[in-house]
């Protein structure tokens, strides 16, 4: 004997089905989840801020280096460069990630140390179906290669990526004032990290709020 088919199943019914997956939480809901951007040069305190922020808000954060890190310990020997192969696929794998949060309706914080260049065309396609909101984190030259340095030092797991290309302290400084940050037409604020965070954990966290 036939297993018995539920009413409506069939052809109609599966095309219906796949016409809501690819529906964004935005057609489906009519809000739309934000996304955090949390911006800044190397060494400007950017992953500890993303993760204390998501905690405050309750939600996701998703960190460039954490991707290629994760990709390192997978591929087994590897030596970091600037360009290298696992740098190539974590920026695309990075802006997809976030491109599945948002559709699905979650709220994220996102955290690179991407210039313009990088994540204005990551975030455009975002703008749509997202609430974006940039956080941008400063902090002086001089403190952020110490941090640099610092944690190269203490974390084995940096070898995952080329902070050696930092070079000394005065090429460093070069390339941090250089910095390009990210610039979109969404609500954004500036957050000096070199003592803890002004404005404070609090007033960010409004900030990423307010309106909602």
């Amino acid at each position: 004997m036939g297993l018995l088919k539920p009413a409506g199943a069939g052809p109609a019914m599966a095309a219906a089905t796949a016409h809501r997956t690819r529906l964004s939480y935005n057609d489906l809901m009519g809000t739309k989840p934000t996304l955090i951007v949390v911006s800044g040069p190397s060494g400007a305190g950017k992953t500890t801020l993303a993760h204390l922020l998501a905690r405050r808000i309750g939600c996701p954060a998703i960190c460039r280096d954490e991707i290629k890190e994760g990709m390192v310990h997978a591929a087994g020997d590897f030596v970091a460069a600037p360009t290298d192969e696992l740098s190539l696929r974590t920026l695309p794998t990075f802006f997809e990630v976030l491109r599945l949060l948002v559709t699905a309706g979650v709220t994220t914080v996102a955290e690179a140390a991407f210039q313009d260049r990088l994540w204005h065309p990551g975030l455009q396609p975002l703008l749509g179906i997202a609430d974006v909101r940039v956080v941008h984190c400063q902090v002086t030259a001089r403190a952020a290669f110490d941090r640099v340095r610092r944690r190269q030092d203490e974390n084995a797991i940096r070898r995952a990526h080329a902070d050696a290309y930092l070079g000394d302290r005065q090429t460093h400084a070069l390339g941090h004032r250089g910095f390009q940050p990210v610039r979109l037409a969404v609500p954004e604020i500036e957050v000096d990290t070199s003592d803890g965070y002004r404005p404070g954990l609090d007033e960010i966290a409004a900030f990423v709020n307010a309106g909602r």
